[in-house]
């Protein structure tokens, strides 16, 4: 196929970034990007709307997550509060075998992942409209996963909470943040020991066209969590550990 010049530069910063792409790759980034502008327009996925800081800040943003996770392939990874698929649907794109579980409370945001699914013609996902709390605590879910991963959802403290169970024991969460992360890791500590979380890793990445780095942050899962935890929806975020 022939890209545009746009999807080209996007092909480059993506494989600087650590995910080199097809080009078939790159036109299903193209296709999601066409349905994410359509359905904007008739219901609030993301307040970002000008095509190019699509591209930067919630494909290319998501596709960073490479740095810490590696190959996906043959990986299972869980998106909670994952909206309009991020970053769970850009790494489903770079990594094909990947097993990937998109979690959102909204059944209309939900309605828009299966439509991007289903038009990109991606196998092994699955989209839940359920909560992390309720999750976390089903047999099916809990402790079941390699990564489970975090995009602008919630404060370190009450994320780990809802992240952590749903990890196995030797698998690790991923919590994409701002500038705040060094204070969320110090607020989060007794969060990550109670719940059986290893010492917190604090990583960056500059993304074209960005001033300011977003960071990683990643915790290592070393031991199970109490079976109380998560507590019941609600809670974590009006209790942090």
């Amino acid at each position: 196929m022939t890209l545009a010049d746009e999807w080209r530069q996007f092909a480059e910063w993506s494989s600087a970034l650590g995910a080199p792409l097809t080009d078939a790759q790159a036109g299903q980034f193209a296709t999601y990007q066409a349905l994410l502008l359509n359905w904007n327009a008739r219901m609030n996925l993301t307040a970002v709307r000008n095509p190019a800081d699509i591209r930067v800040r919630h494909f290319l943003d998501s596709v960073s997550c490479v740095q810490v996770t590696g190959d996906l392939n043959g990986r299972s990874l869980i998106d909670v509060g994952t909206g309009a698929g991020f970053p769970g649907l850009p790494l489903k794109i770079l990594f094909p075998q990947l097993r990937l579980v998109l979690v959102e409370s909204v059944a209309k945001k939900c309605q828009f992942l299966q439509a991007v699914v289903d038009e990109l013609a991606l196998s092994e996902v699955t989209i839940l409209i359920d909560r992390a709390e309720r999750l976390g605590q089903a047999p099916q879910h809990r402790e079941q996963y390699d990564w489970a991963v975090a995009r602008a959802v919630a404060e370190l403290r009450t994320l780990v909470e809802y992240l952590l169970p749903l990890c196995r024991v030797e698998g690790a969460i991923l919590a994409q943040k701002g500038d705040s992360a060094q204070q969320e890791i110090a607020d989060a500590a007794k969060a990550i020991q109670l719940l059986g979380g290893a010492e917190p890793i604090l990583g960056q990445v500059l993304l074209p066209q960005r001033n300011q780095p977003h960071y990683f942050v990643t915790v290592k899962k070393e031991r199970e969590t109490p079976a109380k935890y998560p507590r019941r929806v609600g809670v974590p975020s009006k209790r942090p550990l």
